[in-house]
């Protein structure tokens, strides 16, 4: 633990980007959708910041959030469960000016503005749940300190194609590193720098920013701070040279899952030496009948696997019928697939029921999705 990191409030925002997986996040915030057969997507940001010495963290919610509260308990599970400091859930609240929930960033910081005053943090780090990365803050938190900046961005690389950027945020950067132009969701392809939604700003200054952004009646930080101020404040981008996945879409969350199936990508995610820690299930390990075949796939305790499985996630609980074929799939927590089932590139959320003899057929492209509890 570095006295930097030691001195950091984090703030997760479990809700925001929940409009881009609508199918999974419909009854659920992004911070709890499963990922990589036994995890949730916040397990990422919280296990950083732990495993990075950040041990205040408030995560902000805003609707359909009670599988991540019955995920995150008190947060023992992250070590987090503390008398000082430690996990605090931040529950919604509207702006005091309007009816409903927080519409951006700002807003949401805004309603729990007591909360960050009261913390006793010089720096905040706040970070989205959408990104899947193993990352060491701490060389944020140093690059922000050494280049005396306002604000602090997290930026990855990459080829995008038409279509893509419509979720994402462009920068551009000059040769020390300060941003000097921002695109929000700009309708082009080609090669961007891309946000990873991860900032860094002193304490005091974010709480000016809450306050003059509320007076003002604005709530974007993206558009409202990073985009109109980056002029007049020291805005910098650090830029992740490492492997990162950024779930903005149904497709790239399949893809996401099937790219653990790469031995290297794993080991980048999930080192010894800095685990990613999720809720504990005590179940029992998974059973393989005599005639059952299982070839490169992830599959979690307690499932039950009597046909062929290839290429698939399978989460805690999950039932593979005599005969079956399953390939390309990601198959959530209990989902059931009966005898002779046949099933290519399928999402199913939890509890899906697929009847014997049925067959679902998904592409590459457009994975078939069946929703939490569905029979078929």
């Amino acid at each position: 633990m570095s006295i930097m990191s030691a001195n950091m409030l984090g703030l997760i925002f479990a809700n925001l980007h929940d409009e881009t997986i609508p199918d999974l996040t419909k009854m659920r915030t992004m911070g709890s959708v499963p990922f990589g057969a036994r995890y949730r997507m916040i397990d990422f940001p919280l296990s950083n910041m732990v495993n990075s010495g950040i041990t205040n963290v408030g995560v902000i919610t805003k609707g359909n959030y009670q599988s991540l509260l019955d995920h995150l308990g008190t947060g023992g599970e992250w070590d987090l469960s503390r008398k000082t400091g430690g996990l605090q859930l931040l529950p919604p609240y509207g702006h005091e000016r309007r009816r409903g929930l927080y519409r951006g960033r700002m807003e949401a910081m805004h309603s729990v503005a007591n909360y960050i005053t009261n913390c006793n943090a010089d720096y905040v780090l706040m970070t989205d749940c959408n990104v899947i990365v193993n990352m060491d803050y701490n060389h944020i938190i140093e690059y922000h300190i050494e280049k005396e900046a306002d604000i602090t961005i997290v930026y990855g690389s990459g080829s995008y194609k038409a279509g893509e950027m419509l979720t994402r945020t462009a920068l551009g950067v000059d040769a020390d590193g300060k941003i000097n132009d921002v695109l929000i969701y700009p309708d082009k392809e080609g090669e961007f720098n891309t946000s990873m939604n991860m900032y860094i700003l002193k304490r005091e200054l974010l709480l000016e920013l809450i306050t003059e952004t509320a007076s003002r009646n604005l709530y974007s930080f993206e558009i409202d701070v990073i985009q109109k101020m980056h002029t007049e404040l020291k805005v910098y981008g650090y830029k992740y040279n490492g492997y990162y996945e950024q779930v903005d879409s149904v497709l790239n969350y399949f893809s996401a899952n099937m790219a653990l199936m790469n031995y290297e990508r794993r080991q980048v995610l999930f080192p010894r030496r800095r685990p990613i820690y999720t809720k504990v299930r005590d179940d029992a390990p998974a059973m393989y009948g005599l005639e059952s075949e299982v070839t490169n796939s992830l599959v979690a305790d307690g499932c039950v696997i009597e046909g062929k499985v290839e290429n698939c996630v399978l989460f805690r609980g999950t039932k593979i019928g005599k005969g079956a074929m399953v390939k390309n799939c990601i198959l959530m927590q209990d989902t059931i697939v009966g005898d002779k089932c046949e099933l290519n590139y399928v999402i199913s959320d939890k509890n899906v029921n697929v009847g014997g003899y049925r067959s679902l057929f998904g592409t590459e492209d457009y994975p078939v999705f069946v929703s939490k509890g569905s029979s078929v």
